[in-house]
């Protein structure tokens, strides 16, 4: 079903973007350790919105998963 591949790539969107921030969490740790100072205050804030962004994107493409997945199971009611 063409629906639960899109809620799939939805969901791989969304851990891509965990992994690519919580990247950019780590090197601006990284940096801010090796000069006993904090680096970069904004990189941490955009981080952490793109995390909260990839969290409301793997919800709804939870959801989409779960109505496609009730979609199928009414049409298979309809079809018995």
């Amino acid at each position: 079903m063409q629906i639960l591949a899109i809620a799939q790539q939805g969901l791989q969107q969304a851990q891509n973007q965990v992994n690519k921030a919580a990247q950019g969490i780590a090197q601006t740790s990284m940096n801010g350790a090796a000069s006993q100072a904090p680096s970069d205050t904004v990189s941490l804030s955009d981080q952490m919105v793109s995390l909260m962004s990839a969290s409301n994107q793997f919800g709804a493409s939870l959801g989409l998963a779960q109505t496609a997945n009730e979609m199928e199971k009414q049409t298979l009611n309809l079809l018995a």
